[in-house]
């Protein structure tokens, strides 16, 4: 997440960066040792099979079961095994990502339409028949991962949707992750992970090949997640959690930083921006910020990411704003102005949107508000949207011409198949003109 030289160049002179990252490189680089070395994984676990798979288990994750897959009686009763006020707060999350998903879903129709008499088309939203999800379990469970992945996947109707998640040192599974994953209505569970989770539903080793990946994961997760497109579909490829906000003059200055750190959480290449129209709350930020890593607990992560890619830049107005936050593209976004509704309907590129002091990105990364938490990162938001119930469908085109809409439209084929040069185009056409010449029916 960073500005393209030519929109800094534009408003160099009237812009001021009171804070600028440490480190002038995209967050989310490939790293060529982790693509070699994800490629010889990839062709090591395709040629070798669970063989492989088992070795890299054994290796990577010290695993030592006779089974990686889950009964459904361990899936169940996972939550039995937390205490209750997380198992409450896992059920609310689980519900209301589910009930989000669910409304979405009921307004994407299927339809016809009639362009001319006798020739009809229409869509029909039809789901991804398998789909593989992996869960996140490593110095930070994802618990709600579940909810945005299992649990948005059942809601678009998908048959089968199947699960890998790495073992803790004990050997089994995170119970919070796979309580998550038991109520977003997965079909199975493996314990299993890192690439050879991936390739193994990729390329249909513990069962059946999936149609589609989906899910967050360190940096050989989403390189696996790369290679494999094409072997299968992928959600997206999401690189470190960002985090940017528009704040002005009425913003508070603690609730503006904690929320700043509160993505530098994810990760020491997490990027976090201030974009304002105050100076005063500039500076007020910026001195927030390292007064608040003084006492968090995660300051060596937190801190990291914000010295080397955090931002503040003060803007002289609020459209100069919208041009240099569009620019960013933020996979999440908050807006904490005194004119919320006029950034709501300006701005254009981000993720995921937080209107006004009460929203907080928090709410969404634990599953509180329903939206989804799988987002485009990078500057992706430019060109792409989150993780949501639309992708898990499928919208099918279809088309009925009936004989009398034939003339017009075999005739225009026909100009444009002669003019191409398309001689088997122009046939399939033409027959059809003949027979209507001869009074003929189409074969069936």
């Amino acid at each position: 997440m960073r500005h393209t030289p030519a929109v800094l160049s534009r408003h160099a002179a009237r812009i001021q960066r009171v804070k600028v990252p440490a480190i002038d490189a995209p967050a989310a680089q490939r790293d060529p040792a982790v693509v070699e070395r994800v490629s010889d994984m990839l062709a090591d676990l395709e040629r070798r099979g669970m063989d492989a798979v088992r070795d890299y288990a054994r290796r990577l994750d010290r695993w030592a079961g006779d089974s990686f897959e889950l009964d459904a009686d361990r899936i169940a009763r996972s939550g039995d095994n937390l205490e209750p006020a997380l198992r409450d707060a896992i059920e609310l999350g689980s519900a209301r990502t589910r009930a989000f998903a669910r409304e979405h879903r009921s307004h994407l129709q299927d339809f016809e339409f009639e362009a001319a008499p006798g020739l009809r088309t229409g869509v029909r939203y039809v789901p991804v028949g398998r789909v593989g999800a992996y869960l996140p379990a490593g110095r930070f469970p994802l618990t709600a991962s579940a909810f945005m992945t299992v649990g948005v996947a059942k809601e678009a109707g998908v048959p089968r949707v199947i699960a890998c998640t790495p073992p803790q040192p004990d050997g089994g599974p995170n119970d919070a992750v796979l309580y998550a994953a038991h109520l977003s209505g997965v079909d199975a569970v493996y314990v299993l992970g890192g690439v050879q989770a991936l390739a193994a539903m990729a390329f249909g080793l513990i069962e059946e090949p999936v149609d589609m990946l989906v899910g967050a994961g360190n940096a050989y997760v989403a390189e696996a997640k790369r290679q494999l497109f094409g072997t299968t579909s992928i959600d997206l490829l999401a690189g470190p959690s960002e985090v940017a906000v528009i704040a002005d003059e009425t913003a508070d200055p603690i609730i503006v930083a904690a929320d700043l750190l509160g993505q530098a959480e994810h990760g020491p290449n997490s990027p976090a921006a201030l974009i304002t129209t105050s100076r005063r709350l500039a500076d007020e930020v910026a001195a927030e910020v390292e007064r608040q890593l003084e006492g968090l607990a995660t300051a060596e992560i937190a801190g990291a990411a914000w010295r080397d890619y955090g931002s503040i830049t003060v803007a002289p107005d609020r459209e100069t704003v919208v041009e240099l936050m569009d620019d960013l593209a933020p996979e999440h976004l908050e807006v904490i102005t005194d004119d919320d509704d006029f950034y709501a309907e300006a701005l254009a590129n981000y993720g995921s949107l937080f209107l006004g002091p009460w929203s907080t990105v928090a709410y969404s990364d634990k599953g509180m508000a329903g939206t989804n938490h799988v987002l485009p990162t990078a500057g992706g938001a430019r060109h792409s949207a989150g993780l949501s119930v639309s992708r898990f469908l499928k919208p099918l085109t279809w088309q009925r011409i009936e004989r009398d809409a034939t003339p017009l439209v075999a005739e225009a084929v026909h100009v444009i198949s002669e003019s191409e040069g398309m001689a088997a185009h122009d046939a399939t056409a033409t027959l059809r003109l003949e027979r209507i010449d001869a009074k003929e029916q189409v074969p069936a």
